[in-house]
């Protein structure tokens, strides 16, 4: 049997972060931005995954995941948390932070990369105040709420980039 992108169980609803504290909904809208990237890959297959489908970009859903692992990685754990790990799926010079290099027989294993970097990124925050600060690679002061703040406008942005990707894969619409 072929491997898919498993279903996404939902495990915040919006209609409840109205009344949440800070941390809460910065929290929640997370991960509702995160279940919703790995909802608009559900039950598709490594070929399709990995199918540029919105011509002439090259963009992929599996690349989205595999950006976003990145994405993940540079701000919770390379700047919040000052951890000394390198790239998901890149080299320090590659630029694209996952983007390129896209192959379906890894899909698989990207997704449970993604998955793992999630849980490393979370537990990199947990217990820290959101006016926590650190250092950026540019020498700027920012805090653990910008950081919440910058990877749910990433998120946004890009699963808007996946609902056209999903559409062309198969039709389907929706937040998954």
């Amino acid at each position: 049997m072929t491997w898919k992108a498993p279903s996404v169980e939902r495990s915040r609803q919006l209609g409840g972060l109205g009344t949440v504290t800070e941390r809460q909904m910065l929290e929640g809208w997370l991960t509702w931005h995160r279940e919703t990237l790995l909802a608009k890959c559900a039950g598709l297959d490594p070929a399709q995954l990995a199918r540029a489908t919105v011509e002439p970009s090259d963009l992929t859903l599996l690349g989205l995941v595999r950006h976003m692992a990145e994405v993940e990685r540079s701000w919770f754990r390379r700047g919040f948390a000052g951890e000394a790990v390198g790239e998901v799926f890149t080299g320090p010079s590659d630029g694209n932070e996952g983007l390129d290099g896209v192959e379906p027989a890894d899909a698989e294993r990207d997704f449970g990369l993604y998955r793992a970097e999630v849980e490393a990124c979370d537990a990199a925050a947990a217990g820290h105040d959101l006016d926590e600060t650190f250092l950026s690679s540019r020498g700027v002061a920012l805090s653990l709420r910008w950081v919440y703040m910058v990877m749910i406008q990433e998120y946004a942005r890009h699963n808007g980039h996946a609902d056209f990707l999903r559409e062309r894969t198969d039709g389907a619409t929706g937040d998954g």
